[in-house]
């Protein structure tokens, strides 16, 4: 494998091999520590897919704003659960950037505390969430919101925020294509955290809601739903009525504890059903 050049037009070339350190082992004046070389590769890692994410939800899902919290106990303090908005993109003033989000509070705060997707198609109207917000919601004039947790067995990596500046509902289409990214995202986060052996965020799995099992026709159904498709696409793909695809999902939801079909793919995939 061939080397990049550095500014000077030569091979870049690492310290002679008896000076990296080994894990475990001092590391040698000059050279930082083999743990601090994995928090340091984790964190750009992280920052490039956060970063990414949210420009992404702009660019390809039609978002006006996208933005993306993070667990920081630095801010929010080591008892309390919360994030801190760090990545954004599509914003026109600065009230968001590096707000504090305790668990509970606003729309992420809710989707951070119960693990599920929540949307409102009005945030300053909404009678759902709290209204800690207003202010730096307004100054973007936002209205409709949308904010997915970034999940991995359990374990809470952030949440990303699509946002409009209008009030609109968010349909099937537009929820899909956030999830999907979230998922994708939430995969990078996960596998460069074990590659670099970086501490996992600490894992707070929903408690599990018993329920008959899932038939063969809606279990079906569900995964052809948690690929973002539409009742009328599954319908045609399966040969059944709209009626019907309607009323397996509906049956599913209910057997899973479910409120929306967005949280019927991420409960079916946290529980290992579409695997």
């Amino acid at each position: 494998m061939t080397t990049a050049p550095t500014a000077q037009g030569s091979p870049r070339s690492g310290p002679p091999r008896s000076a990296v350190p080994r894990s475990g082992a001092p590391a040698p004046d000059g050279l930082p520590a083999p743990d601090d070389l994995a928090a340091r590769a984790a964190a750009l890692v992280r920052d490039a897919v956060l970063g990414d994410l949210a420009r992404r939800v702009v660019a390809d899902c039609g978002a006006d704003v996208g933005l993306v919290g993070v667990p920081d106990p630095e801010v929010t303090g080591p008892a309390a659960e919360g994030m801190v908005l760090r990545h954004w993109a599509g914003t026109r003033a600065e009230l968001l950037h590096g707000l504090a989000v305790p668990a509970g509070t606003g729309l992420g705060g809710r989707a951070l505390a119960e693990r599920t997707p929540n949307w409102v198609p009005d945030y300053r109207a909404a009678t759902t969430i709290s209204h800690h917000y207003d202010a730096a919601v307004t100054a973007e004039d936002l209205y409709a919101m949308l904010t997915v947790p970034l999940l991995h067995h359990g374990a809470v990596h952030g949440v990303v925020y699509a946002s409009l500046r209008a009030v609109v509902p968010f349909g099937d289409v537009r929820i899909g294509a956030v999830t999907r990214l979230a998922e994708a995202a939430t995969r990078a986060l996960a596998g460069a955290a074990a590659w670099c052996g970086a501490p996992a965020p600490s894992a707070r799995r929903p408690t599990p809601r018993p329920g008959p099992p899932l038939t063969r026709r809606e279990h079906e159904v569900l995964r052809w739903a948690a690929t973002g498709r539409t009742n009328p696409e599954i319908a045609a793909q399966l040969g059944l009525t709209c009626n019907t695809v309607t009323g397996y999902l509906k049956s599913a939801m209910h057997k899973l504890g479910v409120r929306n079909r967005t949280e019927l793919a991420l409960t079916a995939r946290e529980s290992g059903l579409l695997d």
